[in-house]
């Protein structure tokens, strides 16, 4: 929070919080621990800055940890207004398993998800390919107050958990081609062979120094030699990416999500960390004057049996009258449903009961 408003209030041009633990695989409802997070860092800071601009606030999270960004993804699924893009390992081959192409957010908020999943093995010429052809030109048209990157680096090529070969030298051209106005550290299991390096680096392209002496003691020859190859897999991604984003707007949405008025999703969320399972099911409005009321119920087993019951109601930033009003009343019965241990109303402009 204090990063985001020191760089809004102009005290300083750029930003990095060395935070941990990480957040993106925080979601909307938390039951407990996920992917080592349990508060996303992000939607706290995004929404905290909200908050002070009354809303109208437009931000855009390039997310590249080598985990698909799914917390995040889920709390900004219908929200207009953020732009998430997420760049991992494929989710075929790594956890959390999501993150496919065809995740683009929901009714109201169609193509402001984006999603590139990279093949196992990927290096700096594929991060920097995706960074130019795709994220920058985003960013140019989606025009966010704020670019936010959250800069996982577990996709250096000494990560134990992944199958990533970024460089330090490629993160920090990253930083310098994304500019981010904020940096906060998510994943990294490298402790002594990624870190150190990748943050120097990292923190050398912000400021606007030279990077170019970073080098990785451990880097392998072949990493070296194989750096101007580029996967043509990638290509082909991001092309079809450009094309989402370019068409987004005249995409029939009832081929998407139906012609009913609402969206039913339901999910099954495994908290890995905690040993929890959840079974996830939402209603959303599809509105015409804003993103539409939510709906959720959730239901989390924790390992030593016992159940836990969650209904929550959902109101959007800018939410129109009707969607308020309807928010409100399945608020009101949800507290007299029996069975629930815990019942919410999230209303981020905090206007329950206003009729204007």
């Amino acid at each position: 929070m204090t990063a985001g408003e020191l760089v809004l209030s102009g005290k300083t041009k750029r930003a990095f919080a060395l935070l941990r633990p990480p957040g993106h695989h925080a979601m909307r409802v938390v039951h407990g621990s996920r992917g080592f997070c349990t508060i996303n860092i992000e939607a706290v800071l995004i929404e905290y800055l909200r908050k002070l601009h009354g809303g109208k606030f437009r931000c855009a999270i390039v997310d590249t940890d080598a985990h698909h960004a799914d917390g995040t993804q889920d709390i900004y699924y219908n929200d207009p207004d953020i732009l998430h893009i997420s760049i991992h390992q494929d989710g075929r081959t790594l956890y959390p398993g999501t993150g496919a192409m065809d995740e683009l957010g929901g009714p109201g908020a169609y193509g402001t998800l984006i999603n590139l999943p990279l093949p196992p093995g990927s290096g700096d010429a594929e991060l920097l390919y995706a960074t130019e052809q795709l994220v920058l030109p985003l960013l140019q048209d989606f025009k966010p107050d704020l670019i936010i990157n959250a800069a996982g680096q577990d996709n250096h090529f000494t990560d134990p958990l992944t199958n990533m070969n970024i460089t330090a030298q490629g993160y920090a051209r990253m930083t310098e081609l994304l500019s981010p106005d904020v940096v906060v550290l998510e994943g990294g299991y490298s402790i002594e062979g990624a870190l150190p390096y990748v943050n120097v680096g990292i923190i050398l392209a912000l400021a606007g120094l030279d990077y170019t002496g970073v080098i990785e003691p451990e880097l392998p020859q072949k990493l070296i030699d194989n750096q101007g190859r580029l996967r043509e897999e990638v290509v082909s991604n991001v092309g079809y990416l450009q094309e989402v984003w370019s068409r987004r707007k005249e995409k029939d949405l009832d081929l998407v999500f139906g012609d009913k008025e609402y969206v039913q999703r339901k999910r099954r969320i495994y908290y890995d960390t905690d040993n929890i399972s959840e079974h996830q099911s939402e209603e959303i409005k599809r509105c015409p004057s804003c993103s539409g009321c939510r709906r959720v119920y959730s239901i989390a087993e924790r390992h030593y049996g016992r159940l836990v019951k969650i209904g929550a109601v959902l109101i959007p930033w800018h939410a129109c009258r009707n969607c308020r009003h309807e928010a409100e009343e399945a608020y009101q019965q949800l507290t007299t449903e029996e069975g629930l241990d815990h019942i919410y109303l999230h209303d981020p402009e905090g206007k329950q009961g206003d009729e204007g």
